[in-house]
């Protein structure tokens, strides 16, 4: 029980069985208090009279025995009529204040009856005549302890006992599944017992975190319900259960844990208050909390009960919520951070188990042994993996932690999974790198395929735009140059694998040499021999089958991290057919240039046809480069660590 901040919230309903138990503890105090001074003042009359023998009594109430031992022991007359001991206005001021206490526990319960003791209490110490330090009058210690004086302070020690029992009595305790409950009602316990499913369901996951006690009570025609959460003075959230509504009302140091709490219950229809700043001594963070006000209407008990449960099992989810927030956010951004609770509160995975295992250090220990060249010290992982990467890292790691915890299994294998869920993410960034790659080689097709759109036409005769050609070819060459740019950046940036920067390089070479390959085509004569088109023909095919055995190679070698034997297989026949074309392409070539040779056709017609199968043919070098790259990827890929 949190008393300061339940006051504040105006529920003392939920108080007074701790200020019954505090009134009773007072009254076991003040009556051995009372016996203490009988006992001293018969040692005053009797030096040698029994000495002290209320030692347990004392140990059981919690007062030092040894100090009640030596005021007894050292009482003495002074003459007059009156005693000295030492401690002895210590003792009487203990006594005055423990009857306070009783008196103040029976005005929560029964304003009239505390008021009334608190006016005798006043007469009974105003009643008392002063003297000097540590003495009273023997007379005073008779009326104090009298049993018999109907004024006397022993007899308001009975009567606030009484009132005291009667007061616990019509608030008998009673456990209900798991909840302290005083003096509900039959029709009570089903909304209790809701309440107390949905903490129940979730409470494992605060693991060793204490808090979720939970107090019940009924409070005019309302059942107040109240949990204390964690341990902070001002968190607690206090329920009230009507015949139509459910309202809730939460209290919070941290403004954005309010608003995150509000937020897990969208399904339901809840009017919220808007969140009050308020201001008290001794609660919060310079004594500042935040307060919101919830009111859930229900049709009926089954509307109740559902809500009720969903609330007591959302609790958990606040324990030490603001400090994973903060050790998220080192990590992602702050908004990725809140989703990530989110997320974890509604899959019931929470972030308890994450600090229980260590938090910040745990999972820096991870990254550092699974990725210490890629993602630097304090990097974000969003910078390294992308903001959705790494929101659902960070989502498998609360969850790996929380199942590690739930099923007794190893720190060591909890970070293993975690670790390898990193490398995961990683090579999905390597993907996304080569998914570049068959980019580039779309683009290299497209430059290619207009050269053979323009040698089926020239074979034709027909008519074809030849500036269209080079400056289409020339828009593609510098597309696929800023990608390249880019693709390199990312690979320094994030430490890709080295393959993949060569890869990005090979397909650049060959784009560059088809851009070169269709300037020569648009110098070519219009009427030109069928037998010098044929081999360049042959050579457009031969590099149409190279861009498309590269994007299919590279295709395969996305998939072979995973495993399949077939993603292996079909990334080695990709460069089988990239070095097929590389050759096809020098024999088609060579017959272009034997065809020149064995021919009469003139020097304009003779060079560009020469330099076009120059330029074509070396564009499927590049690609046989890029075929032994890509091979050299995927067996890095297959190679043990």
């Amino acid at each position: 029980m949190k008393p300061g901040i339940v006051e504040q919230l105006g529920q003392t309903d939920l108080l007074l069985p701790a200020r019954l138990a505090e009134g009773l503890a007072a009254n076991a105090r003040a009556k051995l208090r009372l016996s203490v001074l009988q006992a001293a003042a018969s040692h005053a009359r009797d030096p040698n009279g029994a000495r002290f023998e209320l030692g347990e009594e004392c140990r059981a109430a919690g007062i030092d025995p040894v100090i009640m031992e030596a005021l007894v022991n050292r009482a003495t007359l002074s003459g007059g009529g009156r005693m000295t001991a030492p401690g002895l206005n210590d003792l009487l001021a203990a006594i005055w204040n423990d009857v306070t206490a009783m008196a103040r526990a029976v005005q929560y319960g029964d304003a009239t009856q505390g008021n009334a003791a608190l006016e005798r209490l006043d007469l009974l110490a105003g009643a008392a005549p002063a003297l000097p330090r540590d003495e009273i009058e023997l007379a005073q210690v008779a009326k104090l302890t009298a049993i018999s004086d109907a004024d006397g302070l022993h007899r308001l020690v009975m009567d606030l006992h009484k009132a005291l029992n009667r007061l616990a009595a019509e608030r008998a305790e009673e456990t209900i599944a798991g909840a302290d409950a005083y003096g509900v009602l039959p029709q009570d316990r089903a909304p209790i017992a809701a309440f107390m499913r949905g903490v129940t369901a979730t409470a494992r996951l605060k693991f060793s975190h204490p808090g979720l006690a939970t107090t019940a009570t009924r409070s005019g025609g309302r059942l107040i319900i109240q949990n204390d959460i964690g341990e902070n003075d001002a968190h607690v959230v206090v329920v009230a259960v009507e015949p139509d509504a459910v309202t809730v009302t939460y209290t919070d140091i941290h403004l954005p844990r309010a608003r995150f709490f509000a937020g897990l219950f969208k399904t339901y229809p809840v009017q919220w208050s808007g969140l009050e700043r308020k201001s008290v001594a001794g609660l919060g963070e310079g004594g500042v909390f935040y307060l919101i006000t919830g009111r859930c209407p229900t049709a009926n008990d089954a509307d109740r009960d559902a809500f009720l449960e969903t609330l007591g099992a959302s609790l958990v989810f606040l324990i030490d919520w603001n400090r994973a927030r903060k050790l998220l956010r080192n990590w992602v951004a702050k908004a990725d951070a809140v989703a990530i609770l989110d997320w974890a509160a509604r899959h019931r995975f929470g972030h308890r188990g994450f600090l229980e295992l260590g938090g910040a250090e745990f999972l820096a220990a991870a990254v550092r042994h699974a990725a210490a060249n890629r993602i630097g010290f304090g990097e974000q992982l969003d910078r390294v993996l992308g903001r959705d990467a790494a929101v659902d890292f960070l989502k498998t790691v609360l969850r790996v932690c929380a199942e590690a915890l739930l099923q007794g299994s190893s720190v060591r294998l909890a970070r293993d999974r975690i670790e390898a869920d990193l490398v995961r993410h990683l090579q999905r960034v390597d993907t996304a790198l080569l998914a570049i790659v068959i980019r580039q080689a779309g683009l290299a097709r497209d430059i290619v395929a207009d050269i053979a759109r323009f040698l089926r036409d020239l074979r034709h005769q027909r008519q074809f735009d030849r500036a269209d050609l080079t400056t289409n070819a020339q828009r593609i060459e510098e597309k696929a140059d800023r990608i390249a740019v880019e693709a390199r950046g990312e690979i320094v940036r994030l430490d890709a694998n080295r393959s993949i920067r060569r890869l990005v390089d090979q397909m650049e070479d060959a784009i560059d040499e088809l851009e070169q390959a269709a300037f020569i085509a648009s110098l070519v004569p219009k009427a030109l021999a069928p037998e010098l088109i044929d081999p360049l023909d042959e050579l457009c095919s031969a590099v149409v089958a190279g861009t498309a055995a590269a994007a299919a190679g590279v295709a395969a070698a996305i998939a072979v991290p995973e495993g399949h034997r077939v993603d292996f297989e079909d990334a080695l026949a990709a460069v089988g057919r990239l070095i097929d074309a590389e050759h096809s392409a020098d024999t088609a070539e060579r017959k272009a240039m034997a065809n020149i040779v064995s021919g009469e056709f003139d020097l304009k017609s003779a060079l560009p046809v020469i330099e076009l199968a120059a330029a074509l043919e070396r564009a499927t070098d590049r690609l046989a480069g890029f075929g032994h790259a890509l091979r050299e990827h995927v067996m890095a890929d297959l190679a043990p660590d």
